[in-house]
């Protein structure tokens, strides 16, 4: 018996058991979490994959042309089009139904845990290394405790993806209500406002360039954790990707991962638009003074 192995800690073999009594224990809360995360992506996919390919080119390409304009919408059209010239339409979709269902519950979640970590110090200072935690630890890793407690498919997957994607928007949130100006605030508290209506008038609407950056980030990495998510059986990209390794199949290969660039560029410059989009300052202004539109009016064009 070698040195290191006298002094060695068992701490896989704590951290194994501590998996299976979570097991044991909760299984039944697991079961209701899959059933409920399997049938989000059921029917999402089922949005995307059902209609004509066209109607969802359509769809996605309004978006984007509300977003930021018909220069985007062109770059969409062509993109989508490509994905179904070299036969990744379906797996293009179930990617991103993937992705949608992650981000969608990550935001959920990352929102107001950043807007209570922003209130609180305490809040914050537990947050924070658990933050760190996750942004640190190899996207790999995260698909070990998820096949353990969710089994192969598209739910350990979705698990996963939101465990890497979440840190961003939680930290972004709060920089974003931390960096309001407090003078603002004070100016609300001074007209009687309430939190709530500080939070909801004030607050958010001038960190909404930040939360939006947040989410942005949380697509990003939710989209690059699902192509690596079919290595426990998620559906999508991933598979082809993963098939393509295993060939060495350059063609195949490049096709998924074309696939896969365009999906994130056309999230990422529809997301960076709606950030990039700010309510205007004087109707803000008017819900937490309650000050008339025709009093704001009369204000002199530097107020």
């Amino acid at each position: 018996m070698g040195g290191d192995d006298a002094i060695r800690i068992p701490l896989g073999q704590w951290v194994s058991d501590l998996i299976d009594w979570v097991i044991d224990t909760f299984g039944g809360f697991f079961d209701v979490i899959a059933t409920i995360f399997g049938g989000l992506y059921t029917g999402v996919a089922w949005l995307f994959l059902t209609p004509p390919f066209w109607v969802i080119i359509i769809a996605i390409t309004a978006i984007a042309w509300l977003a930021k304009g018909y220069k985007l919408a062109i770059g969409t059209v062509i993109g989508l089009l490509l994905i179904g010239a070299v036969g990744q339409w379906t797996h293009a979709m179930q990617t991103i139904a993937l992705t949608l269902v992650a981000v969608v519950i990550a935001v959920v979640v990352a929102i107001p845990v950043g807007i209570w970590a922003a209130r609180s110090q305490t809040v914050s200072a537990i947050v924070r290394p658990i933050l760190d935690f996750l942004q640190t630890m190899p996207a790999f890793v995260y698909l070990i405790p998820a096949i353990f407690l969710f089994g192969v498919g598209v739910v350990p997957g979705i698990v996963a993806t939101i465990l890497f994607a979440i840190a961003p928007g939680v930290r972004l949130t709060e920089l974003g209500i931390r960096g309001v100006d407090k003078e603002v605030v004070e100016a609300g508290n001074a007209f009687g406002a309430t939190p709530g209506r500080i939070l909801r008038q004030i607050q958010l609407p001038l960190a909404r360039p930040s939360i939006m950056a947040g989410v942005n980030q949380v697509i990003m990495l939710s989209l690059s954790m699902a192509v690596i998510a079919s290595m426990v059986g998620a559906p999508g990209l991933g598979r082809d990707i993963i098939q393509a390794l295993s060939r060495v199949d350059i063609a195949l290969g490049f096709e998924a991962g074309l696939a896969v660039v365009i999906i994130a560029m056309i999230l990422d410059r529809i997301t960076g638009a709606f950030a990039a989009t700010g309510p205007a300052r004087r109707p803000r202004r008017r819900a937490v003074t309650g000050e008339s539109p025709a009093t704001a009016e009369k204000e002199p064009a530097g107020a």
